[in-house]
């Protein structure tokens, strides 16, 4: 009845045809209960925070916007057993109807494998589009619980939280002459695969029933179903959140063990399964928060990775998410590690090789995006002669492409056609006219270093709408700042006066 109820009360908001939803009013009818969960949680209010779930799980309007986020990522092009997709806006529609708990059933999951960087199989196991959706509805209502309870240092699988905080954090714990010398790097042994059943089906809010039923499902590998007794599926849309609550309680556990007036200087970091503790001396880490560690795990069925996890100095280094922190001479650098440049360059490398051949226009356009992307994410540690040394790899590798694409031209001819204006550009004719490509220059790239975000600031909770609006403001600010830096452009009519009088005010390097 509630179902019918809420369904018919939604149909009369514009909801009877996927073009005409007003997503501004679903986004703030789910933002509305979402924020009164994470109050309720706050006030520790477990009753009221069921009630809320369950009523949330209800909306129809959550499950409009359960779909929209299941079709508009890049998993909306996967199908599982079922191999059927929501392509169409009526499907779409049907397919928020059709979200009900009562007589739900879950299919079991498809399992791929993808390689990783050691060249071992990573286990993928993919859920049908409507268990997907299931399980996208519940993560909305459980999103604002976890949020509330999680670990301020846990920065993995958060709406707000992302890479360049726990770099931020690193920074902040490392970077003074009194700070901990010795780090212990620890990363969790499948970690999506081992977790106890029992476990998160005492510890985790939702639906009991709906929950067991995800976590034995089973998948099925050359048309054979295996029954899963342990973990989540990686493929799950739930799973990340599920991972998060597991292991969210471990950094609380260390601030009780260690305080801060003990002097012991323990400090906690973690991005999903990988994290990061910092000590004193290398004797408080073997002796004492391995163990308590390991404790911790243990009672979750983890265990931790004896190939990954080790310990090191501070003055020798390690790699963290793809970035190198290190202290030379005593003073705290981080840069990008050696194996992120090295398959940055393998990557541009491939890209050039594999499109030989087609337009210059072309190949920009499939260039500009993965450079981007690398530059964006490094932007805010020391990487900038990084850039110059990887945009001076993309020039010659460039170079080398020209030549072979046009092998009957002098050297004159190619620079002028491609290289004249300081960029890597081209010319392609459109119906609207002429349009000019041209090369994301990492080289100029100017390095702004992060704001960390605050460990108690919860996206769910409206006395933080003020800070997250103002810093998401700054971002964008920074954001065309250096869009309008990398896209400057010299052109045949341009003084160069006015360049030289660019560049030295954006401290570059004059052509």
């Amino acid at each position: 009845m509630n179902e019918d109820a809420n369904s018919s009360c939604a149909l009369s908001h514009h909801t009877d045809n996927w073009t005409t939803i007003q997503w501004r009013k679903v986004i703030q009818s789910v933002s509305r209960l979402q924020r009164r969960i994470a109050k309720a949680v706050k006030k520790k209010r477990w009753g009221k925070v069921k009630a809320l779930i369950h009523l949330l799980s209800k909306s129809f309007f959550a499950k409009l916007l359960a779909v929209l986020r299941v079709t508009s990522n890049k998993g909306g092009k996967t199908p599982g057993v079922d191999n059927k997709l929501w392509k169409s806006h009526d499907e779409k529609l049907q397919a928020a109807r059709s979200l009900k708990v009562r007589g739900y059933r879950p299919k079991p999951l498809r399992r791929v494998y993808i390689l990783k960087k050691n060249g071992k199989k990573r286990p993928l196991s993919i859920p049908t589009m409507h268990d997907r959706a299931m399980q996208t509805l519940f993560k909305i209502a459980l999103d604002p619980v976890a949020e509330t309870t999680a670990d301020p240092n846990s920065y993995g699988f958060r709406p707000r939280p992302s890479c360049n905080d726990a770099i931020a954090q690193c920074f902040l714990a490392l970077c003074r002459k009194n700070s901990a010398q010795w780090i212990f790097e620890a990363d969790i042994q499948a970690c999506f695969d081992n977790i106890r059943h029992d476990w998160i089906l005492k510890h985790i809010p939702i639906n009991k029933t709906i929950l067991n039923k995800w976590l034995k499902a089973g998948y099925i590998e050359n048309k054979r179903l295996f029954p899963t007794n342990m973990g989540t599926p990686q493929g799950g849309t739930i799973s990340p959140l599920i991972m998060n609550m597991v292991l969210e309680g471990l950094e609380k556990l260390l601030d009780r063990q260690y305080p801060r007036w003990k002097g012991q200087k323990v400090n906690f970091i973690r991005y999903a399964d990988d994290f990061v503790i910092t000590a004193n001396s290398k004797e408080i880490i073997t002796k004492e928060i391995v163990p308590l560690v390991k404790q911790f795990l243990l009672g979750r069925g983890l265990l931790l990775s004896p190939e990954k996890s080790k310990i090191t100095h501070i003055n020798d280094g390690f790699d963290f998410l793809s970035q190198n922190v290190r202290k030379y001479k005593g003073k705290l650098v981080i840069r990008p590690s050696k194996t992120s440049v090295q398959s940055f360059k393998d990557k541009i490398k491939k890209i050039i090789r594999e499109n030989h051949g087609i337009p210059a226009h072309a190949l920009i356009r499939i260039l500009n995006p993965v450079i981007r992307g690398w530059a964006n994410y490094h932007k805010g540690i020391c990487a900038k002669r990084t850039f110059q040394k990887i945009g001076k790899f993309i020039w010659t590798q460039l170079k080398r492409w020209a030549k072979y694409q046009h092998g009957n031209k002098n050297l004159w001819w190619i620079v002028h056609r491609y290289f004249h204006d300081l960029h890597f550009s081209d010319k392609c004719i459109t119906k609207n006219g002429t349009v000019v490509h041209r090369l994301y220059r990492i080289g100029y790239v100017p390095i702004r270093y992060h704001v960390k975000i605050k460990g108690e600031a919860n996206p769910f909770q409206p006395e933080f709408d003020k800070y997250f609006f103002n810093r998401t403001k700054k971002r964008e600010q920074l954001t065309k700042e250096c869009r309008q830096i990398t896209t400057f452009i010299v052109n045949d009519d341009t003084d160069s006066n006015d360049s030289r009088v660019f560049h030295k005010r954006n401290g570059l390097k004059s052509a």
